[in-house]
C-alpha cells in the first residue's frame, strides 16, 4: 500500500512538472461595425483583422524553449476565411526555438519591416482605411508581389512564406529582427511597366531571395525604428520612424518610407510616404489623429503625384478587452502605383463605427 501511494505521488509530481513546462494559449479578437465610404453603400465590415490563433511554448531546459504559433483570419459578417481566397493560417504559421541567442522561427509571418512600422502610426497598424499603415506609412510597398491574391495592394502583401525569422535579445532597449525567404513560386505574377522593366508570369520563381531587417529602440517614453527590405522582384524600401510620449496622455509619432521599384517600373520607380500622428488619452477614451502624404515621382509626365489623407478617430474602452470606436477619414488624389493614372474614385471619404473584443 505504501509503495502504491508513493508511486501515485510521484506520478502526480511529474504531471505537475510537465504541465508547468508546456503552455498552450488560444487567443484572438473579433471586430465588427458599420462602414460607409464614398463609392459604397452602408455595410457591415471590420476595422481590425479578425483573428483566431493558437500559440505555445515548451521548456526544454538550460534556458531553451520550443515554440509555435498558428493564426487564421476570418470575416466577422459572414464567418468565412478572410477574402475567401487566403490560406487557412493567413496570419502566421511558425515553429522555432528561443534561448539566450534570441528567437529563430521557420514558416510564414509578418516581415520585420512590416511588423514594426505599424507601431508608429495612430491606428496601431490596423488595416482600416482610416489608418495609414496599409498604404502610406509603408509607401504602398508589397513584400510578396508574386503571392496569389497579393498584387494590387491586397492585405496579404506583408508576410513572407517559406521563410526563416530571427529576433535578437533586447540589449538596453535595442533589438534587431531579420527574415530571409526562399525563391519558391507561390502562384502569382507581376507585369512590368516601362521599357526594360521585368515581367513575371504566374508561377514564376523569384529573381532574388527576399529579405527584411529592422532595428528597434524602446526606452521609457521614446521609441524608434530603422528598417530595410527587398522583395522577390527586387523592389526595395527603407523606413525610419519614431514616437515620444510627451505626457502620459499625449503621444506623438512620425514615419517616413522610401520605395524603389526600378526593376519592374522604370517609368515611376520612386514612391515616398510620410505620416504625422498623435494619440491623446482621456480617462477610458483615446483620440487618434493623423496626416499622411504619399508621393510618386513621375518620370514620363515630368511631374509628381501626391495623395493626401486626413484621419480622426476615437476609442472608448469598456474593459481591458473591449472597446468601441468611431473613425472619419478623407483621402484625396488616389492613384494607381503601377500606371500613375487616377483611381476610379480619386477622393474617398470613409466613416466607421463599431466594437472590438479580444480574448
Amino acid at each position: 500500500m505504501k509503495k502504491s501511494l508513493v508511486a501515485v505521488a510521484l506520478l502526480g509530481a511529474f504531471a505537475s512538472v510537465a504541465q508547468a513546462q508546456t503552455a498552450v494559449q488560444i487567443y484572438g479578437n473579433i471586430d465588427a461595425g458599420f462602414i460607409k465610404r464614398t463609392d459604397q453603400t452602408l455595410n457591415i465590415g471590420k476595422r481590425a483583422s479578425n483573428t483566431l490563433g493558437f500559440k505555445g511554448t515548451e521548456d526544454l531546459g538550460n534556458g531553451l524553449k520550443a515554440l509555435f504559433q498558428i493564426e487564421m483570419r476570418y470575416e466577422p459578417d459572414t464567418g468565412t476565411t478572410e477574402n475567401n481566397g487566403r490560406p487557412l493560417f493567413q496570419g502566421q504559421s511558425r515553429v522555432g526555438l528561443q534561448g539566450d541567442f534570441g528567437m529563430v522561427r521557420l514558416g510564414r509571418g509578418l516581415t520585420p519591416f512590416q511588423e514594426v512600422v505599424g507601431s508608429f502610426e495612430p491606428w496601431h497598424g490596423l488595416p482600416t482605411p482610416a489608418g495609414f499603415y496599409t498604404d502610406i506609412s509603408i509607401a504602398g510597398f508589397n513584400s510578396t508581389p508574386l503571392d496569389t491574391n497579393s498584387s494590387g495592394g491586397s492585405p496579404s502583401n506583408n508576410r513572407y512564406s517559406n521563410a526563416v525569422f530571427y529576433n535578437s535579445p533586447v540589449f538596453s532597449g535595442f533589438q534587431v529582427n531579420a527574415a530571409w525567404a526562399t525563391k519558391e513560386a507561390t502562384g502569382g505574377g507581376l507585369a512590368g511597366v516601362g521599357t526594360g522593366a521585368a515581367t513575371y508570369a504566374a508561377n514564376s520563381e523569384a529573381s532574388v531571395n527576399p529579405f527584411s531587417v529592422a532595428a528597434t529602440y524602446n526606452n521609457g517614453p521614446a521609441a524608434a525604428m530603422l528598417a530595410y527590405e527587398r522583395n522577390a522582384v527586387e523592389s526595395k524600401v527603407w523606413s525610419v520612424a519614431g514616437s515620444f510620449a510627451v505626457t502620459p496622455e499625449l503621444k506623438l509619432m512620425a514615419t517616413y518610407s522610401h520605395q524603389d521599384q526600378e526593376h519592374t517600373n522604370t517609368q515611376r520607380p520612386t514612391i515616398k510616404g510620410a505620416v504625422l500622428g498623435a494619440t491623446y488619452a482621456m480617462g477610458p477614451g483615446k483620440i487618434l489623429a493623423g496626416f499622411g502624404l504619399k508621393q510618386q515621382e513621375e518620370n514620363v509626365r515630368q511631374h509628381d503625384l501626391f495623395t493626401r489623407q486626413y484621419s480622426l478617430g476615437y476609442e472608448y474602452s469598456l474593459s481591458k478587452r473591449t472597446y468601441l470606436y468611431v473613425d472619419a477619414s478623407r483621402k484625396k488624389n488616389i492613384f494607381s502605383q503601377a500606371t500613375g493614372n487616377a483611381a476610379a474614385t480619386p477622393t474617398v471619404n470613409h466613416f466607421d463605427v463599431g466594437v472590438n473584443h479580444s480574448f
